[in-house]
């Protein structure tokens, strides 16, 4: 498949390329150890239309909750403007709360309720149903825990743990906040990010995340890290193959050169974006700043 143009005037080109042809064979982890807990491909189960119905079935053994509408507009104070935490990638999020009393045997707890604006059509369900899919099966410290999802009528929803201490974009970059994190903080942040992009790219078959950005990087009240957004993630190559050709998406200043111009999707591409915020964390500034002239 051809590359597709990159945006270099769009600060984040979202979409995920979730049809391609990729090898049926499995890896083992690269040192050597037992590989990880097998898990569905996402680029098998995308192909078609999936029902709510078909989608409770396919996740059956992960745990998650499916809520209704009701109750999660009961969980936020009916998506009150008190409740807003801001807006993500294909919607926005509210924080909430979670009990027994909402549902029986979930633990009280805050949550992150993220709507999908249905402006976003069916690039956007796609992306929703990537989330779904890859926190579904997939557990680590370093990734958030998708506690439940609502997939009824027009609504879709999907529920995580409540990170008190918001994004790394936040801490960085946001004025007033700048400096505030002390280089130990910096490097248990990077380490932990770096965790969450191993399992990835350990796991069976391997996923590429494809959006490592500081604004993806959510954080505790211990500054504990945790992968977030998996909208773009893709299964990576399997077997023989070397690499998975996509359409280019990802957030521009962060996606690695060699796969904006070819379009060939590895492990490396995450490398890449992990070195451009490594770099963000080591010198306090954004790898794209537009607030300084054009040359600059």
């Amino acid at each position: 498949m051809a590359a597709q143009p990159w945006n270099p005037f769009s600060c984040c080109v979202r979409g995920a390329a979730i049809d391609d042809d990729g090898s049926a064979s499995r890896r083992r982890r690269r040192n050597g150890s037992s590989k990880s807990s097998s898990r569905m491909s996402f680029t098998s189960l995308s192909s078609g239309t999936l029902s709510p119905e078909d989608l409770s079935l396919t996740l059956s053994g992960s745990n998650l909750h499916a809520f209704t509408y009701a109750e999660l507009r009961a969980a936020t104070s009916n998506f009150s403007r008190a409740n807003y935490l801001g807006s993500g990638g294909f919607g926005p999020v509210y924080q909430g709360a979670v009990d027994d009393k909402l549902r029986p045997g979930l633990a009280a707890q805050a949550v992150a309720v993220k709507y999908l604006d249905l402006e976003c059509g069916t690039q956007g369900h796609k992306e929703w149903l990537a989330e779904v899919f890859f926190l579904g099966q997939l557990r680590h410290k370093n990734l958030v825990k998708l506690i439940g999802y609502c997939y009824e009528k027009e609504h879709r929803m999907l529920v995580y743990e409540f990170m008190s201490a918001g994004s790394l974009e936040k801490h960085l970059f946001k004025r007033g906040i700048n400096g505030s994190l002390p280089w130990m903080t910096r490097m248990k942040i990077a380490v932990g990010a770096a965790k969450g992009l191993a399992f990835l790219h350990d796991a069976d078959p391997p996923v590429i995340y494809r959006d490592f950005k500081a604004s993806n990087i959510l954080l505790d009240s211990d500054y504990n890290t945790k992968l977030s957004d998996f909208g773009l993630a893709k299964d990576g190559p399997q077997g023989e193959a070397t690499h998975v050709t996509t359409r280019v998406m990802g957030t521009h200043g962060y996606a690695a050169p060699e796969y904006i111009t070819t379009g060939h999707l590895t492990a490396k591409s995450d490398v890449y974006s992990f070195g451009v915020v490594l770099l963000e964390l080591l010198s306090g500034r954004p790898s794209v700043d537009r607030s300084r002239r054009p040359r600059e």
